[in-house]
């Protein structure tokens, strides 16, 4: 049996293996409302037979999304629009999880394939940013973001509380927080994007109050027995890595002193100057020093995608899970192909009967 295929629990919730597939934004949605693209798209990778599947990025208000095409789930009437894929997930065999996030001031952006830079000033279809500080990403994205307020910071953080309160009342099983890629939370705690002289910057204490107080907020109204967890960029390849991991590393400690259950562990991407070593599993060494530094249970991301990588990351105890995003793309039955090539016996996979049954008579 390998590693790949065991079950995974946390809290109440059991995984049936430790493949995850982690939020892949889309951008197909209608002022943030989601359809029949993601309906088939969240489906089709359950049934494919990974453990979890979390949603994209979703914003969790109107000013939150990267781009017009983002999901949300800032009205109830957002959220009952996620009813039908939840409960196609589930009926597949995968939990269905929830990214909840806030852009920050890489909000108001064109889809990738459009341009994926700033929406021009003036366009109807874009809208002002905000972020810790006046303080512009660069590169392809130059608005620079209102500083926000502490009614701003209480307001997005109760922006959050309601987001996860109405991601429960969907049928989500797993929320994950997004805190990583240079978006608002991981620019609070940034010092590249955080210049603030108040209780919201400066001081490493300072620059973590906005991430764990909307971690304390979303606890409050999260049910205790399911997973609260949380994506967060503990490096950035700037050239100063030593210390923001370490510094990372602390504000995971904190995470967990603060309820957090599992941490996908990522890259900041706060600004565009950085020489990150892209490769296979490159992320792994690093989540498994945050693993081994808090005894927080780890996933990411970033190379993943072949079956040997995958098992040797669980394997060797790197990580917990192992979320496989762009491999799911191409091919949505992965841990099927993953299961052949690692030798596993048909009892530790599934695949719906109408695909098992073509797929194993002729192999």
């Amino acid at each position: 049996m390998s590693a790949l295929f065991e079950p995974f629990t946390l809290k109440d919730v059991t995984l049936r293996n430790r493949i995850a597939i982690p939020p892949m934004c889309q951008y197909m949605a209608d002022d943030g409302m989601v359809n029949d693209w993601h309906l088939v798209h969240l489906a089709s990778l359950a049934r494919g037979g990974a453990g979890l599947v979390v949603v994209e990025a979703t914003a969790v208000s109107p000013e939150g999304r990267i781009t017009p095409g983002c999901a949300g789930i800032w009205s109830d009437a957002h959220a009952q629009a996620f009813v039908p894929a939840v409960k196609a997930i589930k009926a597949a065999g995968s939990v269905p999880g929830i990214q909840i996030a806030h852009a920050g001031r890489k909000a108001s952006a064109n889809r990738p394939w459009e341009g994926d830079d700033h929406i021009a000033d003036g366009n109807p279809n874009g809208w002002d940013t905000i972020g810790p500080s006046p303080i512009a990403f660069g590169a392809n994205l130059p608005k620079v973001p209102q500083e926000m307020t502490l009614e701003d910071i209480a307001r997005v953080r109760q922006d959050f509380v309601d987001a996860a309160r109405r991601a429960r009342e969907a049928g989500f099983e797993w929320i994950e927080l997004h805190f990583a890629h240079g978006y608002l939370g991981q620019s609070f705690f940034s010092e590249h994007s955080n210049q603030r002289t108040d209780a919201y910057g400066g001081s490493f204490e300072n620059r973590s109050r906005f991430l764990l107080e909307t971690l304390a907020a979303v606890r409050e109204v999260w049910p205790e027995n399911l997973p609260l967890t949380a994506r967060f960029g503990v490096i950035e390849y700037d050239g100063r890595d030593e210390q923001t991991l370490t510094e990372s590393i602390e504000l995971a400690r904190r995470f967990k002193d603060g309820g957090l259950d599992l941490l996908s562990v990522s890259v900041g991407f706060t600004i565009p100057d950085t020489h990150i070593p892209w490769g296979p599993a490159f992320m792994g060494p690093i989540a498994e020093r945050v693993r081994r530094e808090t005894g927080l249970p780890v996933t990411s991301a970033w190379g993943f995608g072949t079956p040997q990588l995958a098992h040797a990351a669980i394997e060797s105890r790197q990580l917990d899970l192992v979320s496989v995003g762009r491999a799911h793309l191409a091919d949505p039955h992965w841990p099927y192909f993953a299961a052949k090539e690692l030798g596993v016996d048909r009892a530790s996979w599934t695949l719906p009967a109408p695909y098992a049954h073509w797929l194993e008579r002729y192999r």
